[in-house]
């Protein structure tokens, strides 16, 4: 697959046209016309309008302050902003109880996407002590990571609210 290069024009079935302002290995930046700033998967479906071929460096500005961002995390409890899926920004979540004489609870869904993240980004940093770890024996580790690979499939059913697949929640993997 030959890489689009910056400046191209590509027409999106959900965004519309746009412009390709930077690239890195895994996504197109696009400034849209309607929807402004997005980012695509660089295997989605899109009408190239027209392409400029030039050398696209795979390894932007982005990946590297990316890449410095996730060390600095690591040694930090801050939290990273991740973006919630565009279809969910500004709903709610509604939990209706069976009981028809009990009041629903209604919950900004960003409120709640950003409880999700903060649960994700401590079993994160709870992993990554549990692995630098001078008391626990290799074992020990092991077993511990397994409960922590569970958790993370149990988080699963939450995916869809994340805008980015990187940022989403993996379990353990069948092979």
């Amino acid at each position: 697959m030959k890489l689009l290069g910056i400046g191209s024009r590509i027409n999106h079935s959900e965004y519309g046209f746009g412009v390709v302002t930077n690239v890195d290995s895994k996504h197109y930046w696009v400034t849209f016309q309607e929807k402004g700033l997005e980012t695509i998967a660089l295997d989605e479906e899109i009408d190239i309008i027209e392409a400029v071929n030039d050398e696209v460096d795979t390894v932007s500005f982005y990946e590297v302050e990316s890449t410095l961002r996730k060390i600095l995390k690591q040694w930090s409890d801050i939290s990273e902003v991740v973006p919630i899926a565009d279809k969910y920004k500004g709903g709610k979540l509604i939990i209706e109880p069976a009981d028809t004489n009990l009041m629903s609870k209604e919950i900004p869904i960003d409120t709640f996407f950003h409880k999700i993240v903060m649960v994700r980004d401590r079993i994160r940093v709870m992993e990554q002590k549990i692995n630098a770890s001078k008391t626990l024996d290799d074992q020990d580790k092991i077993d511990l990571q397994q409960y922590i690979t569970r958790i993370y499939g149990s988080l699963t059913t939450f995916n869809v609210l994340f805008k980015l697949k990187s940022d989403q929640f993996v379990g353990s993997r069948s092979k």
